[in-house]
């Protein structure tokens, strides 16, 4: 199965909110879903955005792409940063 991390639209009509989400990549936009691991709010001033990083590491640990707009609320975040060194393999010192 595909996973992707991306949003799923919440919020009533003129004022979007949105979910983080991990999806089947197969599934609609605001269809089945496989966790909830944070929140994004365009609206307010700054944009709020909250998300689980240790859930989100997880599950790109796992091989779970994240959409365009989700990659750059993690580059904001430092997720993607985060997630970069935990794959770079230890840097070797020469004695």
């Amino acid at each position: 199965m595909a996973t992707t991390i991306r949003l799923a639209r919440a919020g009533r009509k003129k004022s979007p909110a949105y979910r983080v989400v991990v999806a089947d990549s197969r599934k609609a936009r605001d269809g089945r879903f496989i966790e909830i691991i944070g929140f994004y709010q365009p609206v307010q001033d700054p944009p709020a955005m909250r998300v689980d990083k240790q859930r989100a590491l997880d599950w790109l640990s796992k091989g779970a792409r994240p959409s365009e707009t989700v990659r750059s609320i993690f580059r904001k975040l430092g997720i993607l940063k985060s997630f970069h060194e935990m794959r770079k393999p230890a840097a070797k010192t020469s004695a």
